[in-house]
């Protein structure tokens, strides 16, 4: 099987898309990736800090260049961190896991990857291709934090999901 390398060759956001207030309280970010584009809607009001540490990432070219490498058909598709030569890129200080916040690990929403330490995400982000409740926040038991959802690309992301890698 040949493998295939996805790309997100750029990151780009913008806090102010459409006229209802909504849409201007939640940023909108776009990966573009060479097997097309995912747009998402970021949740700044229910996980605050997470929506700004991505934005930091996007702003500061982090993600540019970078690869879909952890890709689970039927769960989720993760990046942000690694070259398409699997060197992880360096970061900055991990942030406070928000995911009692509620929002639930559904298809379509994008959380944050981290490792047993609840609060060590940086980078690193996942897109759940199904829902996937095991991974919210429950008493005793912190979770991954959900903080947008795709708007527009699914497509995309089941493609990659379903591709060798």
């Amino acid at each position: 099987m040949k493998n295939v390398i996805l790309f997100i060759a750029a990151l780009a956001a913008s806090s102010a898309f459409g006229q209802d207030q909504q849409a201007a309280e939640n940023p909108q970010a776009t990966i573009h990736t060479n097997r097309g584009d995912i747009r998402l809607e970021l949740f700044a009001s229910e996980a605050p800090v997470t929506v700004e540490n991505f934005l930091s990432y996007v702003d500061e070219g982090h993600y540019n260049g970078t690869i879909f490498h952890r890709v689970i058909q039927n769960f989720m598709i993760q990046g942000g961190g690694m070259t398409p030569d699997m060197v992880e890129k360096p970061t900055g200080e991990p942030i406070v896991n928000e995911s009692r916040n509620r929002l639930h690990n559904i298809r379509g929403t994008i959380a944050m990857a981290r490792t047993s330490d609840p609060d060590s995400a940086t980078a690193q982000f996942f897109i759940n291709q199904r829902s996937n409740l095991r991974l919210d926040w429950k008493p005793g038991e912190p979770g991954y934090t959900v903080f947008g959802e795709v708007i527009d690309g699914m497509t995309v992301v089941d493609f990659i999901a379903s591709s060798p890698t």
